[in-house]
């Protein structure tokens, strides 16, 4: 009888293994004056974990998710990072929204053995590599270097720049000025404005005063571009004006209402996923998160949900391809990411590579009536 007993509690135990739930965390900063990244982040993790359940989860176990805000505050992404690690015991994790959470959040999930896909831009969040660091987003090198063939395309040699002192903002501006001489471009003048400025006259009159300036870049994110942009309509400084992809909302438009036309900026297929060639790789799949996003939430689409959209598909993927949501396993295998074909572009990790993205992957777009247009 004892030993029917033993054998009867080891079956129960391991039915009860079988089903238990995949825990995937999640820090965003879905509130604050980040939350044009969190929001849609959030609804799209949402959105596309209660699809997944719907249709028999992962493995035929369900994902049980473990979200906080932030508040685009670093000190309260770690101790998030630390709840989830140490009450939630989470699988893996998904975020933060910007450069500074997630980076304050790395040393905890890297020692925890944690695999962890980020949904910030900054190269330094995998360069160099960390073992259980990835990401999604184009990276500040990927923003310049777009930018920088555009200029070149326009026979533009020398800049002015504007960079906001956000974490995005400072890491952008080291790498153009850093590229800027492999391209063949000259700042000639480099402005800076506080992150609680809420007027850059007095930086971008001197940009106008500088004599030589065929073009200016603005280098940051939050509601400072959309400043910058107004100012700089106000000014007429009557040259081209590029933003970086941490603009790609419609929120930077409405912000920066029609001071916004012909601003140039590089982004994710996302944008105008119905206006891609039919030719495009990534046309279909950034056409159909576009297409799904805006019929669930009613919003416009941004490229910061297409952000959660490829690492919650890059994860999973990892784990049906692992069979289990053993966290070395599935780590391994998100590293083994080929070919992926996501809203941000065709990703391919590798050891030394905890992106997998190129410079074919992002558009240059332009702002035409209020709306996104492809510069060809």
């Amino acid at each position: 009888m004892k030993k029917l007993a033993v054998a009867a509690a080891a079956l129960v135990f391991a039915a009860t293994s079988a089903q238990a739930d995949i825990k995937i965390g999640s820090v965003l900063s879905i509130t604050g004056p980040a939350s044009f990244l969190g929001d849609p982040e959030k609804k799209t993790l949402e959105m596309y974990v209660a699809e997944m359940n719907a249709s028999g989860g992962i493995n035929g176990q369900q994902i049980k998710l473990f979200i906080y805000d932030d508040g685009g505050d670093a000190s309260k992404a770690r101790t998030f990072a630390t709840r989830l690690v140490e009450e939630d015991k989470v699988d893996a994790v998904l975020g933060g929204s910007i450069t500074g959470t997630s980076l304050a959040m790395v040393p905890i999930y890297s020692d925890a053995s944690i695999p962890f896909i980020a949904l910030a831009g900054a190269a330094e969040i995998v360069f160099p590599v960390r073992k259980w660091v990835f990401k999604t987003p184009h990276t500040e090198p990927m923003s310049c270097g777009k930018i920088f063939e555009d200029l070149k395309k326009r026979k533009i040699t020398n800049i002015g720049m504007i960079s906001g002192t956000d974490g995005w903002g400072k890491a952008m501006r080291t790498e153009c000025l850093k590229m800027a001489p492999q391209f063949g471009i000259t700042v000639v003048k480099d402005e800076i404005y506080g992150a609680g400025d809420s007027d850059m006259t007095p930086q971008l009159t001197n940009i106008k005063n500088t004599a030589g300036v065929q073009a200016v870049i603005n280098c940051g994110f939050g509601q400072g571009p959309a400043i910058v942009t107004r100012n700089y309509r106000q000014l007429a400084i009557g040259v081209p004006l590029y933003q970086s992809h941490g603009v790609s909302s419609k929120s930077y438009i409405k912000l920066a209402g029609d001071a916004s036309e012909g601003v140039r900026l590089p982004a994710a297929a996302t944008l105008v996923a119905e206006k891609l060639p039919d030719s495009d790789p990534l046309k279909k799949v950034a056409l159909a998160y576009k297409t799904r996003y805006e019929k669930q939430t009613g919003e416009p689409v941004s490229t910061f949900g297409g952000h959660m959209y490829d690492a919650l598909m890059i994860l999973t993927q990892a784990m049906k391809r692992a069979k289990s949501a053993d966290k070395a396993k599935v780590r391994d295998e998100i590293e083994k990411t080929k070919g992926f074909v996501g809203t941000g572009g065709m990703v391919n990790m590798s050891a030394t590579d905890h992106l997998g993205l190129d410079l074919t992957s992002f558009r240059m777009l332009e702002i035409k009536g209020g709306d996104w247009t492809l510069v060809n």
